[in-house]
């Protein structure tokens, strides 16, 4: 096979989705002198599209808006992967689409998702598919409790799923889901959730950063502890599990792999995100490279770069909660006069509860350090509450 000519400086990189990956995958790509064109359905001035050569606006089935779009780029990626096949399919019969739609159709619906892993032999939780109240209540019975239920579709920080004590109705909590189909998963008690962040180029080499250790508050990543603090045993058995599913799914392109880390030391893999993390965002003040440029090289065919860590690093969401108003931002001086602390917005326009508006790296001579003084940094901004000097 004639291996995949390699995309230069001054081609243009196409991407689906206006977010912040778009955004800073954009940035890296201008950075190194490629065009960059964004199909979002988000109105003017995305995030990404504020850092793009072309922003085409406009719903992703629109015929017009499309062709514009394939005829600006020569290869297209995209910053998340709830898209529709048929949209991909269409994308992929005229341009380079990395990674590709199999990839994304894999790890954007659960249960397809969960089957893989078990094909290939990858630990995960034990779970089972429920199409009604009844097959719940029969897949309920043989996990036992806790458990929980999620939807088989377009999941994320923690949307489309709920904990299952034992005390609830099947019919109640199928009629809740609101969906056709759902996977219920047997309950993983961890001592951590980690996460490989790793890029995977055309001729299948593999680059890993080191894994890293997440905290979560209400289901939404809070803090990135880079590196996790686990054994390195631990440490290769992840990042080898993530190169056996990034080669399993032929994949191009940065991914990450989320575990949980059982009380035993068992790796169990929670979820695959095919696109640059949330949790890969400390590479860009902490490693030799960063997760978006190594995306930028393996979708323009490159080789990849050195992913090493050379600063301890802890990364914290920033979300619309801090912000006093929807357009009012907090005052960034505590984070700004810190000498190893570096903010980064995401050039949106109006902050909402919940929505991830940005976030701050902290690097330090250890994690202990690091974390310490990310914490403080966090308590110095967190809004003040009714009741409260």
């Amino acid at each position: 096979m004639k291996p995949a000519p390699v995309l230069l400086p001054g081609r243009t990189l196409g991407i689906l989705g206006g977010g912040q990956l778009g955004r800073m995958t954009a940035r890296e790509a201008k950075r190194a002198g490629y065009r960059v064109a964004v199909y979002t359905n988000e109105p003017h001035g995305s995030p990404a599209g504020q850092l793009a050569d072309l922003e085409v606006n406009a719903a992703y089935f629109d015929d017009e808006a499309r062709e514009q779009f394939i005829r600006e780029v020569d290869v297209i990626t995209m910053e998340f992967e709830n898209l529709p096949g048929d949209l991909l399919g269409f994308f992929e019969s005229h341009k380079p689409v990395r990674p590709g739609r199999r990839a994304l159709e894999t790890c954007q619906n659960r249960e397809r998702e969960k089957l893989f892993l078990r094909q290939i032999g990858v630990p995960h939780a034990e779970f089972r598919v429920v199409k009604s109240a009844d097959g719940l209540a029969a897949a309920w019975a043989e996990l036992g409790t806790p458990c929980v239920l999620k939807t088989a579709d377009f999941g994320y920080d923690g949307k489309g799923q709920q904990k299952l004590t034992g005390g609830e109705d099947p019919a109640v909590v199928w009629k809740n889901l609101n969906a056709p189909r759902g996977v219920l998963e047997q309950w993983v008690t961890f001592e951590k959730e980690i996460s490989v962040v790793a890029a995977r180029a055309l001729d299948g080499s593999f680059a890993a950063f080191p894994p890293c250790e997440n905290e979560h508050f209400h289901h939404i990543l809070d803090v990135t502890i880079a590196p996790a603090r686990i054994s390195p045993e631990t440490a290769a058995e992840a990042t080898a599990l993530t190169e056996k599913i990034a080669a399993a799914l032929d994949y191009t392109g940065t991914l990450a792999v989320e575990f949980f880390l059982t009380r035993e030391g068992r790796l169990v893999v929670n979820e695959i995100a095919p696109r640059p993390h949330n949790s890969g965002h400390h590479t860009i003040d902490a490693c030799c490279t960063n997760q978006f440029e190594q995306q930028l090289r393996a979708v323009a065919g490159l080789p990849l770069a050195d992913p090493r860590q050379h600063s301890p690093a802890v990364m914290v969401n920033l979300l619309g909660d801090l912000w006093p108003a929807p357009e009012q931002a907090p005052d960034w001086t505590p984070i700004l006069r810190h000498p190893r602390a570096r903010l980064h917005l995401y050039g949106k326009r109006r902050a909402v509860p919940g929505r991830k508006m940005g976030h701050f790296t902290v690097l330090a001579d250890s994690i202990d350090q690091a974390l310490t003084e990310a914490r403080q940094l966090q308590a110095a901004l967190r809004p003040v509450t009714a009741g409260e000097e």
